[in-house]
């Protein structure tokens, strides 16, 4: 079975919009060989962004995370050895969600899918879309 580790806009693009996601994603997505996952990073990242009114970002964090969960999405938590390594990533991209996401990708051995381009910095298990 292949993995796949979301970043928080396709988790939002695919809960929201999955319009946005190509259509080779979303197939990925759905196929039952594939298990998708999420972070608690994102939703912790959700839930911060959401508290500070950010006006592009309106979801909620609680929900976010039930539907995930209903529609059959891996939770990753957010280990020791996660934050090592994101600790001692490259400093190619400054935001500190996405920065642990890559180090989660990284340790778990999966794909991390998302459309930010700074992550493409990143070689290795940086996808892309």
């Amino acid at each position: 079975m292949t993995s796949l580790l979301a970043d928080t806009q396709i988790v939002l693009w695919a809960l929201d919009d999955p319009e946005r996601l190509p259509r080779k994603v979303r197939r990925e997505l759905e196929d039952p060989d594939t298990q998708p996952m999420f972070s608690v990073i994102s939703i912790w990242e959700i839930a911060i962004k959401t508290n500070l009114k950010r006006t592009n970002l309106r979801a909620d964090a609680r929900e976010v995370r039930a539907t995930l969960l209903r529609d059959g999405w891996r939770e990753l938590e957010f280990t020791g050895e996660h934050a090592i390594v994101a600790g001692n990533l490259p400093r190619l991209h400054g935001d500190p969600f996405d920065r642990a996401l890559v180090a989660q990708a990284s340790v778990e051995k999966v794909e991390l899918v998302t459309s930010d381009r700074r992550l493409a910095d990143y070689v290795g298990r940086v996808r892309m879309i």
